[in-house]
């Protein structure tokens, strides 16, 4: 999955939560269902999985055939590999590199499948206690690349949360999983009689069994028929309220700063603008500062890199807003929550330390570090943290994110009555502060 990039360096977002709540997800389109994905952190939320039980779960029912046998050391060599080679860290995070190829080299080769192999790849790569660090089955990798596309999907959108497992986060209007009745909050505890996980594939008009638990702790079984659906638009504007521009970003990618520059040079000077990067796991590295040109002067510094040598580079806002020529000064606000990573949290992160917007939600995932993709045999992909990355003020977010300035949650129940206090909060903010200003400036022309 990508997070942000620097051509073609990426931000990755490793699937794994703290249990303490400080949760860091992957939004990923995957068998037609949306996962904002995450694991126990090992090392902070729940006890290593000894190797010989990683082992057995991998070998599962079936031994692996040679052909099988032959691929599971290619795709497991690169990824110890990569992460030898070419980690941000030379000293791996203080775990022995070596001792754990030793370990998990053996079950790679003896895992029967795909999904088995990933796990052990996984498991390794969670000794780094590493958000970004990440391996991508070829079924991943072909869901993401379909992410654009119109295909076969549930239009269900889940959070894997440490104590309970996949939760529903939100239902897609006129989905079959609308149509089912599925609603935000609800678990999903089985799919076809087997835990779900990323990389499965649905087929047009070919029912799936979900079995689920509601918010009153009762069970249902509940048939689906997925369907073709249009990808989510990246990218929504929303001027139903009166005097305020709401721009929802669900990611970073291609396209992004010019589409905000133009929806900016269409908003009077005078209105609220709201940017809502909730449930954004990143994106284009270029995209974010585009995006903070909208808003900040141009070459203003706004963080720095450190790669694998000890070098340091300086972060600068050069890339334009669209066809803006110089940035917005409307009254800002930044949406963010828990799942909110990469560069949706240095952008928020960049805002707030320049005294440009106020930050308002719940605290961000803590996962920045700069990345880069990487093919795998098998047709997998591999992401490295490969840069690390500090605020201009000096401060790293990795593993402590972004705390906003208003703390405001929207919950599940809040999601099934339609309501947004997490917006409301942000537009309450903005007004008291014009209000402020506006009063402020009053007094400075009588004086």
């Amino acid at each position: 999955m990508r997070l942000l990039s620097i051509q073609p360096v990426r931000y990755a977002l490793k699937r794994r939560l703290l249990a303490q709540g400080l949760a860091v997800f992957l939004a990923l389109a995957v068998g037609g269902v949306t996962a904002s994905q995450s694991y126990a952190m090992q090392a902070e939320a729940a006890p290593q999985t000894a190797p010989q039980t990683v082992a057995s779960q991998a070998i599962a029912d079936a031994a692996p055939d040679a052909a099988r046998v032959v691929l599971n050391g290619r795709v497991f060599d690169r990824v110890w590999g990569l992460i030898r080679d070419q980690y941000y860290d030379p000293q791996t995070q203080g775990v022995d590199w070596a001792a754990a190829r030793d370990t998990y080299r053996p079950q790679a080769l003896a895992a029967p499948d795909e999904r088995a192999l990933y796990r052990v790849l996984q498991s390794m790569l969670g000794l780094l206690n590493d958000h970004h660090a990440s391996a991508q089955s070829p079924a991943m990798a072909r869901n993401e690349d379909n992410a654009r596309k119109s295909r076969v999907v549930l239009g269900l959108s889940l959070m894997l949360e440490a104590d309970r497992g996949w939760r529903i986060l939100s239902v897609r209007k006129d989905s079959a999983a609308e149509k089912a009745g599925l609603t935000p909050g609800w678990w999903l505890k089985s799919i076809n009689g087997r835990d779900w996980e990323p990389g499965g594939d649905l087929v047009e008009g070919q029912p799936v069994d979900l079995v689920l638990v509601d918010e009153q702790d009762q069970a249902r079984h509940v048939m689906v028929t997925p369907g073709i659906m249009p990808p989510v638009p990246l990218f929504s504007l929303d001027r139903s309220r009166p005097g305020v521009t709401v721009l929802t970003i669900t990611r970073f990618e291609n396209g992004l700063g010019r589409w905000v520059g133009e929806a900016l040079a269409q908003t009077p000077a005078d209105d609220l603008v709201v940017l809502d990067l909730r449930g954004n796991p990143g994106g284009q590295l270029s995209e974010a500062e585009a995006l903070l040109s909208c808003f900040l002067p141009r070459n203003t510094a706004w963080g720095g890199r450190t790669l694998r040598s000890g070098r340091y580079a300086t972060l600068t806002t050069r890339r334009p807003c669209g066809d803006l020529r110089t940035p917005v000064d409307n009254p800002l606000a930044v949406l963010v929550d828990r799942s909110s990573g990469s560069a949706a949290e240095l952008t928020p992160a960049a805002l707030s330390e320049a005294h440009r917007a106020i930050i308002v939600g719940k605290r961000t995932a803590g996962s920045v570090l700069i990345s880069q993709k990487y093919g795998l045999p098998d047709g997998g992909r591999m992401s490295v943290s490969r840069q690390d990355f500090v605020t201009i003020g000096g401060v790293r977010l990795e593993k402590h994110g972004v705390t906003p300035d208003i703390e405001a949650e929207t919950t599940y129940d809040d999601r099934r009555a339609g309501r947004e206090p997490t917006l409301d909060a942000a537009i309450s903010a903005l007004r008291a502060e014009a209000a402020r200003s506006a009063q402020a400036s009053a007094a400075a022309k009588a004086a």
